[in-house]
C-alpha cells in the first residue's frame, strides 16, 4: 500500500480549474518529483494533499486512510509537513525560533535541533538572526529544517529552487540525500527539470492540470520530458 495516494483528484479555485482527474502514488522512503510549466498545477497537488486547497472530486489517501476534507492541522499531525514555495518564514521571530515552530507538532522522531544543524552547519552561525538579516539561500534552510522538525513521514516541498543562486541550490540539493536517509518520503515540485530527476525516484508531468507523463526518472528520455512538458 503506498504511503499516499492520489485517486482521481480535481481541485477548482473559483471557475477555473486546476487539476483535473490527477492520479498519483508515493511509496514509503521514496522520493517524487512533479514537473510543468507555470499554472500546470504542481503546487496545487501539494496543497490538496496538505488540506489547504481540498479536492472537489476523488480521494486523497495518507497510509490508507482518507485525508481529502481533513482540516490541514490534523493533516499535519498524521505526519505531513510542508516547505511552502517563498519560504513563508515568521519575520519577527530568529532562525532558530522558526525552526522551533516545527517541533510544536508534538511528533518524535529522528529530526532534532542539533540533526538540523548537522545537516545544515550554517544555520547555528546564524540563528540568533531574523530572517531579513540573513540571504534567501539560508532562509531555505530554515523552512526545509522548520519542516524535518515536525518530523513529518512525507514531506512536501515547493519550488526549492526558486530565485536562488546556483550554488545555493546545490547545496540545499545536497541535502536530500540524507533527508531521505533518515526515511522521509519526499514529494518535490519544482520546474528545474535536471534538479527534479536527480533527485527523485519517479517522474510526474502535469500539462494543464493533468498528468501528462510518469515514468521512473532514470528511464525517461528529454524528448519524452519535453513533448510532455509542452505539449508539442
Amino acid at each position: 500500500m503506498p504511503l499516499l495516494d492520489l485517486r482521481g483528484i480535481d481541485v477548482s479555485y473559483g471557475d477555473a480549474q486546476a487539476l483535473s482527474n490527477v492520479s498519483a502514488s508515493v511509496e514509503e522512503g521514496r522520493a517524487v518529483a512533479f514537473i510543468g510549466a507555470n499554472g500546470a498545477g504542481k503546487s496545487t497537488i501539494l496543497r490538496a494533499i496538505a488540506g489547504l486547497s481540498p479536492a472537489l472530486r476523488g480521494e486523497v489517501l495518507f497510509d490508507g486512510a482518507d485525508i481529502t476534507r481533513e482540516a490541514p492541522h490534523l493533516i499535519a499531525r498524521r505526519g505531513v509537513a510542508m516547505v511552502p514555495e517563498g519560504r513563508r518564514l515568521f519575520p519577527t521571530l530568529t532562525a532558530e525560533e522558526n525552526l522551533m515552530i516545527g517541533s510544536l507538532s508534538g511528533r518524535r522522531g529522528y529530526w532534532t535541533l542539533e540533526r538540523i544543524f548537522g545537516l545544515f552547519p550554517a544555520i547555528r552561525e546564524f540563528r540568533r538572526r531574523l530572517p531579513s538579516q540573513i540571504s534567501g539561500g539560508q532562509q531555505q534552510m530554515v523552512s526545509i529544517g522548520r519542516a524535518l522538525l515536525a518530523n513529518p513521514r512525507l514531506l512536501l516541498c515547493d519550488e526549492l529552487s526558486l530565485g536562488l543562486a546556483p550554488r545555493v541550490v546545490g547545496e540545499v540539493y545536497k541535502a536530500f540525500a540524507q533527508i531521505r536517509a533518515s526515511g522521509n518520503s519526499i514529494v518535490l515540485v519544482e520546474q528545474d527539470i535536471v534538479r527534479a530527476r536527480a533527485a527523485s525516484d519517479a517522474v510526474y508531468c502535469l500539462l494543464k492540470g493533468r498528468v501528462s507523463l510518469y515514468g521512473a526518472s532514470r528511464d525517461l528520455t528529454d524528448q519524452q520530458i519535453a513533448h510532455a512538458y509542452f505539449g508539442s
